[in-house]
């Protein structure tokens, strides 16, 4: 995949959202595994449309839903398996950070966010990958060794972004 597709989706990762974060994460859990860029596309297209911008969101829908929604889209290959790991991912993301915002401020670079990452049940090297290509220069800097700590500042809070 290559570089700014956030963008493409029409995600603004410069904002720092919260929910423009998530939508990354979502679309990132899609695009990792071995399936056509365009049906990754359309089925990221088809959760957001149908609402599914956070993990509570997620949650809320449920495997049935997600399943159907997959199918619409048809990411049919993996429907049932995108739908447990969805689920799975988004639980263990509110158990472990809360959120996306916490999650990526927890990492002192994107090496590091990208093990962190790893860390989590279905999540491998491809979609770690994926996911910090475009965040990483964002809220660690251009070097991806770079040891600075974005924290999240006040302004991120109330969603404003803030110039760097």
């Amino acid at each position: 995949m290559p570089p700014a597709v956030a963008r493409k989706l029409g995600i603004n990762l410069r904002s720092r959202k919260e929910g423009e974060l998530f939508k990354w994460f979502l679309a990132c859990l899609l695009f990792g595994k071995p399936i056509q860029q365009e049906i990754a596309e359309r089925a990221y297209a088809q959760l957001v449309s149908a609402g599914l911008r956070s993990p509570e969101a997620v949650l809320c829908a449920g495997w049935d839903e997600l399943v159907r929604l997959l199918d619409e889209a048809h990411y049919v290959r993996y429907d049932f398996s995108t739908a447990t790991k969805l689920l799975e991912v988004c639980q263990e993301l509110k158990q472990r950070s809360g959120t996306m915002t916490n999650l990526i401020a927890q990492a002192s670079s994107a090496r590091e966010l990208a093990a962190c990452l790893q860390e989590f049940k279905h999540i491998g090297p491809v979609t770690a990958r994926i996911f910090t290509r475009e965040i990483g220069p964002l809220w660690y800097g251009a070097h991806p060794s770079s040891r600075k700590r974005a924290r999240p500042t006040r302004d991120h809070a109330v969603g404003k972004s803030r110039r760097r």
